[in-house]
């Protein structure tokens, strides 16, 4: 199946002729025209589109038969979200569509569609006006599956991941639990052995004597209590309910993950489905309460915070007649299915009650130091400082001891630095973490603020930013690509549509001379 790389539109400065050609990766000839008659004029323009000669096709290496998995190229991230994208369309998507409903760069959004085409059997289709579109058939998940190794992998590496996960947190509750038997067992022991030293230098002259005692106590013996099935059950459970005691520990020394994990990508698919559902055309002012933006009080006519949206989407500044400098996204005005655009009459106050679909402004989630109740908090703290303590006593009794070291003994002081480390980073991480989520969630908190400040300056915008955005929606525009519309498809025999074409052209012809 052949893949179309580039399409492009040039439009003559003539008032009547537009023409658009479509340039595609193999020889292809341009020698049909079809003649459209000008609904505003009686004039006839031409729109060349591609006839395909019975001449030799390049065909890329990417897309031949028998290649390579393409799809095991991209991103895990970026294929599932592009999927995601081509079933809410229902499996006929422009390259817009998918970058804007899945919140990827154009060019990610281009290059999934065209792995997923080459892998699953989709094809290609060209429009009058040179726009490709992807097709998909409805089994194209399974036939992906079927071919792609690594999609049977994922499911069982990503199990592995949380398994592994779920042990690292249980291992460091576990150690702490060790680390006090150990300790304050190794204290009893030295206690002992010192108590019994005495005696025996009392009975034979002081001679020096080993307890001999050795319990053969390892670490890995606390172990025995772990269920291993509780990660299962965990996983039922909300975060609200808190957790059990063992990852209390973890969650207090190193907290619980980054609240705002993903959300990177919430913010690019609310971006990108607010320009389309607003005809691919905006301010920066409308798009200012989803972005890093300065506060209100800072210099507001800097637009920089609008660069990144460009770099993904594709835009370009365009400046209206009253030298507004607006922004238009080409790549998202171009679309396989039907969607509400944005109207004027949601400029100002109703702009509170209806913003394209999409939330009114980005707002990010504060970090939390724990979500370990108090009572667990507090049990974590005590068990941790009676660790510490208990680590300082048997330093001191280590060094003091007149105990020869052996069994036992021997092994609690082979160890001993890592109890000290242990104990020692118990509470110096989370202190250090502590200074480090207050400012954190200040900044977030600057963030948020600027962000909603804008979104208000849009309930009740000034005169010039009422103008500036109506403006934008005069000059959006939304093109919806039917069936209608599509002049070739590498579905169809190349022969097929080369016969199609003549007839049409024939069709045209007889048309024009009878007019």
């Amino acid at each position: 199946m052949a893949s179309i790389a580039t399409c492009f539109s040039i439009t003559a400065k003539s008032y009547h002729h537009h023409h658009y050609y479509c340039k595609l990766p193999y020889n292809i000839h341009f020698q049909t025209s079809i003649h459209l008659r000008n609904s505003s004029k009686s004039r006839f323009s031409t729109v060349s589109f591609p006839v395909i000669k019975s001449s030799s096709i390049d065909i890329p290496a990417a897309i031949k038969p028998g290649g390579r998995v393409e799809t095991d190229g991209l991103p895990t991230q970026v294929r599932k979200r592009a999927m995601e994208a081509v079933d809410s369309f229902g499996g006929r998507v422009t390259i817009g569509d998918v970058s804007s409903k899945a919140g990827l760069k154009v060019n990610e959004a281009q290059r999934a569609l065209q792995a997923l085409a080459s892998d699953t059997g989709g094809f290609l289709e060209v429009s009058d006006e040179g726009d490709v579109l992807y097709v998909f058939p409805k089994d194209y998940r399974t036939k992906l599956a079927a071919k792609s190794f690594r999609l049977k992998i994922e499911p069982l590496l990503e199990k592995s991941k949380s398994v592994a996960e779920y042990v690292i947190r249980v291992s460091f509750g576990t150690a702490l639990i060790a680390s006090i038997v150990i300790v304050y067992t190794t204290i009893i022991v030295l206690l002992s052995s010192s108590k019994s030293d005495e005696d025996n230098r009392g009975r034979r002259g002081g001679r020096s004597y080993d307890s001999g005692v050795s319990l053969n106590f390892y670490p890995t013996d606390l172990f025995w209590y772990w269920d291993p099935y509780y990660y299962k059950r965990q996983q039922k459970r909300t975060d609200d309910d808190g957790t059990n005691f063992i990852g209390s520990v973890f969650s207090f020394v190193f907290g619980d993950g980054d609240p705002n994990q993903g959300i990177e990508e919430e913010r690019w698919k609310l971006i990108g489905q607010y320009i389309t559902s607003n005809g691919g055309v905006v301010t920066a002012e409308e798009l200012a309460p989803y972005l890093d933006v300065p506060p209100t009080d800072k210099n507001m006519d800097d637009e920089s915070y609008i660069l990144p949206v460009l770099l993904r989407f594709d835009g370009r500044p365009d400046v209206d007649e009253e030298g507004n400098i607006l922004y238009r996204f080409p790549s998202l005005q171009r679309t396989a299915s039907s969607q509400r655009n944005g109207r004027k009459e949601y400029v100002g106050k109703r702009w509170a009650e209806f913003v394209g679909g999409v939330d009114k402004f980005f707002k990010e989630k504060q970090w939390q130091f724990s979500k370990t109740k108090n009572t667990e908090t507090a049990m974590v703290i005590g068990l941790g400082g009676l660790n510490l303590f208990g680590v300082i006593i048997l330093g001191t009794m280590l060094k003091n001891t007149a105990v020869v070291p052996s069994g036992f003994i021997s092994f609690v002081a082979d160890i001993f630095p890592l109890l000290q480390i242990y104990a020692g980073s118990f509470f110096a991480i989370p202190l250090f973490r502590w200074f480090l989520v207050r400012k954190t969630n200040s900044d977030i908190d600057k963030r948020n603020k600027a962000r909603e400040q804008r979104a208000r300056l849009l309930e009740l915008p000034d005169q010039s930013l009422r103008r500036k955005i109506l403006s934008a929606r005069d000059m959006a525009q939304r093109t919806v690509i039917g069936q209608d519309r599509i002049v070739y498809s590498t579905e169809r025999d190349l022969y097929d549509q080369d016969f199609d074409a003549r007839e049409w052209d024939q069709r045209f012809q007889e048309i024009e001379k009878s007019d």
